[in-house]
């Protein structure tokens, strides 16, 4: 059973989807004034491996995610660089879709854009207005928050603490506070202003609020109750206080079932911002570091929790995916090496079978994945998973009656990682080799041949016959020979493993 820290409940919960087998999950999307940084990017990793979680349980995802590509910062940046708003949307819209892809994170089932449903949310303030739960005035539209008692929820604030200093709820235009019934209310419908972007409707032209562009589409998409809503612990309150508020007063029922937030990230151990000389946008990160590296050093904490972003924790990270790759390469080697003449496989450590180890990481994996998400600890069960295997094999040899046990070793370790959204499966490009190396076993070796992957072939026969021969002259040759070139050899139990990097 899945459980999931609820925001609301302020409690891990059962996670019993509305409809069984399928889940309807929303997670706010960016908006689209500037390219994302990475702090963005920890919540929308988290979330995609939220989904890829639940779909390799089996569950049926809907995943939705909008783009806010109408706001203030939109049109604030399109007055300043003498663009239209849609024109600045439509350039970081795209480099956001190109950013996710390169961090490794699936696309949406559905990107509805916030210009593509006016309508679906014109209807949404009607609904609101008719029930008394907003009012309009000289065209802006107001929600009114003490119509709905039970708001804060959510964040757990007490709507009387909330007038004296929480502005972030009241209108973005200045000077409209006296237009409001109470402080506390929030605009769903702006009133157009001079050269910004606005639409037909009941109340005149003017642009939606942000709140109600997520109320709106999740609503169209998922319909009511969503199974799970998430983003950043920053948007918790006012925003999903807001969309709660609004989508609950208009239907009468319970927008979200569970409400996820992801922690906030630091970078060494400071808050990101531009003062501080500290804000690293994502795309620049990735610029230095494989997309791989990043995602393992998120996974390393929980979702919940603060995550300290630096260049060592980078490197540590790195390495440890290295370790990883290590033990696949290892026994892709193994298992495409078999000794005919090797003797039954003995494991170093008492009663360890493969079939029980591999049993045992996917049952400790899906254990911390169905806790909260825990993908530190299901990255510990891989890692004593592969220290665990790593003893029992030792230095033994293996025959061809070991091969499928190698294998299932490297694809539960490629799989599980797969759901943490890292690929760790070689790669299937086939490495071009040197012309030199042909040249080199004629010489060495008496090739006559002209394909360079025999004559490596032919290379490495003629310094094992000349080890068999202790002709270390030859031996040495081939060796010198071959690292000269780029390669690396690697005298294992079953043979000479190389390797090449071009």
């Amino acid at each position: 059973m899945i459980r999931i820290y609820d925001t609301q409940a302020r409690a891990k919960r059962d996670f019993v989807p509305a409809r069984e087998g399928k889940v309807g999950m929303y997670v706010c999307g960016p908006t689209v004034y500037n390219y994302i940084h990475i702090g963005n990017a920890r919540t929308f990793i988290s979330f995609d491996t939220v989904r890829r979680y639940l779909e390799w349980s089996g569950y049926d995802v809907t995943f939705v995610q909008n783009v806010t590509d109408v706001d203030d910062k939109i049109i604030t940046k399109a007055n300043e660089e003498g663009r239209t708003a849609a024109e600045v949307a439509a350039e970081y819209t795209e480099a956001f879709i190109a950013d996710m892809r390169a961090a490794g994170v699936k696309d949406p089932d559905i990107r509805p854009k916030a210009t593509e449903e006016i309508d679906e949310m014109i209807k949404l303030v009607e609904t609101l207005i008719e029930k008394g739960h907003a009012y309009e005035v000289e065209g802006d539209v107001y929600f009114s928050v003490r119509s709905f008692p039970e708001y804060g929820k959510l964040s757990n604030r007490n709507i009387d603490e909330m007038e004296g200093g929480h502005r972030e709820l009241r209108a973005d235009g200045k000077g409209l506070e006296d237009r409001k019934r109470d402080p506390l209310d929030f605009a769903v419908w702006k009133a157009a202003k001079p050269g910004e972007p606005s639409w037909e409707s009941p109340w005149g032209q003017g642009r939606p609020g942000w709140h109600i562009e997520c109320s709106a589409m999740s609503r169209k998409y998922l319909g009511m109750p969503l199974d799970i809503h998430g983003g950043g612990a920053d948007l918790a309150f006012p925003h999903h206080e807001n969309e709660i508020a609004q989508s609950e007063a208009a239907c009468g029922c319970t927008f979200s079932n569970y409400w996820m937030h992801g922690g906030m990230l630091q970078i060494n151990s400071e808050k990101m911002s531009k003062s501080l000389g500290n804000f690293l946008l994502l795309r620049d990160v990735l610029k230095e570091c494989d997309a791989r590296v990043l995602r393992m050093l998120m996974m390393q904490t929980h979702y919940r929790s603060p995550l300290d972003f630096s260049k060592e924790r980078l490197d540590e990270a790195g390495a440890s995916l290295g370790r990883l790759c290590c033990c696949i390469d290892r026994m892709d080697w193994l298992a495409s090496h078999p000794d005919e003449n090797a003797p039954a496989f003995v494991p170093e450590t008492e009663g360890f079978t493969f079939e029980k180890a591999v049993k045992n990481v996917r049952e400790a994996f899906a254990a911390s994945m169905d806790d909260d998400f825990n993908t530190a600890g299901a990255l510990g069960a891989i890692f004593g998973f592969v220290g665990e295997v790593n003893a029992a094999l030792g230095t033994a040899t293996f025959g061809p009656a070991d091969v499928a046990n190698l294998e299932s070793v490297r694809d539960v370790i490629i799989e599980l990682m797969g759901v943490l959204g890292i690929d760790v499966a070689p790669a299937k490009a086939e490495v071009a080799y040197p012309a030199e190396v042909v040249d080199l076993a004629r010489e060495v070796a008496g090739f006559e041949g002209e394909d360079a992957a025999e004559a490596v072939d032919a290379l490495l026969e003629a310094r094992a016959n000349a080890r068999a021969e202790k002709n270390w002259a030859v031996a040495d040759a081939v060796r010198d020979g071959l690292c000269g070139l780029g390669f690396t050899i690697e005298d294992t139990p079953q043979g000479a493993k190389v390797s090449y990097s071009c």
